[in-house]
């Protein structure tokens, strides 16, 4: 495996070059631009030839730049023991980032579409983060369910709450974002219902996600 650039010596400037070249990918994409890396070095004041070193290409520059990258969890450091609340406050959470930093989003969807499979294994939308996060938020449910219907219920609740689902809705739904989160709300809590009730999704469901 390579060792990346900034991890060789002088690492605490080099870190500060690469922090500096991804805030400023972040802020260009909040404008709807995906920027190359000459964009992204020259809104930064670094050396192309610098920029280079940290990413090889525009792809790796954006993911770095993705919202989601450092976030961890969907949940407050004490959530509370209710499944439905703890789903509550992952779909509220996680679609408040996404309204937020709804540019970036749309910019890395696309990305994820142009890409070629190797690409887009990379990607932040194809790395089943999401999918961890709404599991942690079913997570009392495991003795119950087990973790492989928690799976197939995680997955269904992604298919259903994201940034794919919030384009849909606005762009070709025409729905307002307020009414787009409140859908997807309802869609996630609706698919939690019908596990509670019985009524797991298909067991086809789950097995090889890989979608963010």
């Amino acid at each position: 495996m390579s060792t990346p650039y900034e991890a060789g010596g002088r690492s605490r400037q080099k870190q500060r070059t690469r922090d500096a070249l991804v805030q400023a990918a972040k802020a260009l994409v909040a404008t709807g631009v995906a920027p190359t890396i000459e964009e992204a070095a020259a809104a930064a004041g670094i050396s192309r030839p610098t920029a280079y070193r940290y990413f090889p290409n525009q792809r790796t520059l954006l993911a770095a730049a993705h919202p989601e990258t450092g976030a961890t969890s969907m949940l407050p450091a004490d959530p509370p023991p209710d499944v439905a609340s703890r789903l509550a406050l992952a779909i509220r959470t996680f679609t408040g980032l996404i309204l937020e930093t709804e540019a970036q989003q749309r910019t890395m969807l696309r990305l994820s579409l142009e890409a070629d499979p190797a690409e887009r294994a990379e990607l932040p939308l194809r790395q089943g983060r999401a999918i961890g996060w709404f599991e942690e938020a079913l997570a009392p449910l495991r003795d119950e369910l087990g973790d492989e219907a928690i799976r197939r219920l995680a997955v269904a609740i992604r298919s259903a709450v994201g940034i794919e689902a919030l384009s849909w809705l606005t762009d070709i739904a025409r729905l307002s974002r307020d009414d787009a989160v409140e859908t997807m709300t309802w869609s996630a809590q609706s698919m939690l219902h019908a596990a509670l009730a019985g009524r797991l999704p298909p067991e086809t469901i789950g097995n090889t996600a890989t979608a963010n």
